[in-house]
Formats: C-alpha cells, structure tokens, sequence
C-alpha cells in the first residue's frame, strides 16, 4: 500500500508553491494599500452603471467605443467585447435627468447611437450605488464567515465520538480556508491577465465550494472514524493512510463527474455565470486535493505533536534572534 502520509511534507510544500504567488498578486495589488480586497471587483462590490449593448455596425471594436466614451466624458468607462457585436460598457454611476437635461444614460445611448449605430432596443441598464456595493461587501464576509463557524461545530459534533473530535473539525477549516485561499489567488491573478472581475456569483461560487469541499473532506474522516473504531490501539498515522486509499477513488470520481458538467457549462453557459463555474471548478479541485493530502495530513501532524513543535521551534527562533538584536 503507499505510503501517502509519509509524504506530507511533500503536499504542503505544492500547497504553498500554488497559494503563494496567488497572494502576492493580492498583495502587490494597488487596490490593497487603500483597503481593497486585492481582485478586480465588479459593480456588486464598487459602485458604478454597467450597460450592455450592441450595435448594427459589424466593423466597431472596443477603441471606437473607447474614444466616443472619452468624447463624452467619460474616459474612464472599461469597454469589454462579449461576443459578436454585443460590448460590455462600465462607467461611474450615472446621474439622472435634472430639470429639461437629459439624464447621462441618455446622452451616451445617443451619442453610441449617432456615430457608431447603437441599437437601443437592445441595451440592458444596471447601477449599484455606494451604500449598496458596501452592504455587499459587509453581507458577503458575514456570510463566509457564519458559514466557517457552523462547519466548525457541526464536524466536531458529528465525531464527538471520536477522541479528540475537535481536531477533526479545526482541520476541516484549515482545508476550507487552504481552497478559499487558492481561489481568491487565481481570481486575483486572472483579474491582472484577463481583467476578470467578481462579482456577487463569485462569493455564491465561495459558499459552494465550502460545502463542496467540507463534504469531501467528511467523506475521508468517516473512514479514519471507521478505521479508528476497529483499531484503537493502533497509531493514527497508518489508519489515516488506509482510510484515504480505500476513499480517494471515490472522491477522485465525484471530482471528476463535476468537472465534466462544469467544463460542458463553461462551453456552453452564458457570461452571467461564468464567475460562478470558474470558482467551482477551482474549487473541486482544490477540495478534493485538499480533502486527501491536506485536512487528514494535518491530524496526524496534531497527534504526533509536530504543530507544537513547529511553532515552538519558530517562537524559539524569533526570541533568538531578538535577544542577539538587543544585544547588539
């Protein structure tokens, strides 16, 4: 049988090589110093009018939009082509019609029309004000965070029979936080490659995918749960390894099936959606890896004590180092 906690040093090791660069790009972010999140945001998280539009011409690209935009005044509308001859159009938030003034949607849906053929009958017309973007923002964290809370004690109920069943449900949360944190790495990354935004799909995508993924990880520590129950006197480390070979080939399978549907949605789904499959298909991978080389990966650590050691070493290291600074 291999021997795959041995090797545990190995997947935390690819963990950090995929999570790490995901991070710098939310560091490095511009966005962060001022408070922001570190992706692009959509209108759901900032404030702003969005329209979708399409236009009779077959020849015009997003720089002629771009220029009579500007001509407008509006430079800082981000054009976006979403098939055909059909734009994505961000702006600022547009202010309504004042007195005998035609409001700024009108003037720029007349504008497009005049000089570049826009069809009117056709535009869809969305605005999010501050106040809004803001509750999003604050709803959507409450949301995460609620959710990583119940997960919590509902994994170490379901083992309470278990020792030490409270393990079982911290180490469910550090695999949780192991998916998000790849998640919000590659949308960050794909914010700066391709300008993808998120939007409020994407923490729908989030809650999902923390179901999805707690679910996995449940399915192997059952197995440790049965192991452990047929052999209390052995060690925790061979049970863990025999639980996850007699369940990877059916989390593997679930992993996959989803994956099949999602690329199929992908292909064939409209763009309202796709920030939503991207963060399930992510996060189905993440979660099953997560599931086999991370949460189980983290219980024999804890039995064996070698997370105490690890921060007792770092703790050790750090006063070291600042009694030789002090000393100086």
């Amino acid at each position: 049988m291999q021997d795959i906690v041995g090797k545990r040093g190995w997947y935390f090791i690819f963990s950090a090589l995929v999570i790490i660069p995901g991070l710098l790009s939310m560091i490095l972010s511009p966005g962060w110093i001022t408070g922001d999140s570190g992706l692009k945001a959509g209108i759901d998280f900032t404030s702003g009018s969005v329209m979708n539009v399409s236009f009779s011409n077959p020849d015009i690209d997003e720089e002629d939009i771009q220029a009579r935009m500007s001509e407008l005044g509006h430079d800082e509308a981000l054009i976006q082509r979403i098939g055909g001859n059909s734009f994505f159009i961000r702006t600022v938030v547009l202010e309504e019609a004042v007195g005998d003034a035609p409001s700024e949607r009108e003037s720029i849906e007349r504008g497009l029309e005049e000089f570049l053929g826009l069809e009117r009958d056709r535009v869809e017309f969305d605005t999010v004000s501050p106040i809004v973007a803001q509750e999003t923002v604050r709803t959507a964290f409450y949301a995460l965070a609620a959710a990583s809370v119940f997960i919590l004690f509902f994994v170490w109920y379901a083992f309470r029979r278990v020792p030490k069943a409270h393990r079982y449900g911290v180490s469910a949360i550090l695999a949780l936080v192991h998916d998000l944190l790849i998640i919000l790495g590659i949308f960050s990354i794909l914010g700066r490659v391709i300008n993808l935004e998120v939007n409020s799909m994407f923490i729908v995508g989030l809650l999902i995918v923390a179901g999805y993924s707690v679910n996995d990880t449940i399915v192997v520590f059952d197995r440790i749960r049965e192991n452990v129950s047929r052999h209390p006197d052995r060690d925790l480390a061979p049970m863990v390894n025999l639980s996850i070979m007699e369940s990877m080939g059916r989390s593997l399978n679930t992993s996959i099936t989803t994956l099949v549907v999602l690329s199929a949605m992908l292909f064939i789904g409209g763009n309202s959606i796709r920030e939503l499959l991207l963060v399930l298909a992510v996060g189905a991978v993440a979660g099953t890896y997560s599931s086999i080389f991370v949460a189980s990966q983290f219980l024999v650590m804890w039995d064996r004590g070698e997370v105490g050691r690890f921060f007792r070493r770092r703790s050790t290291a750090a006063a070291t180092t600042l009694i030789h600074l002090i000393g100086r």
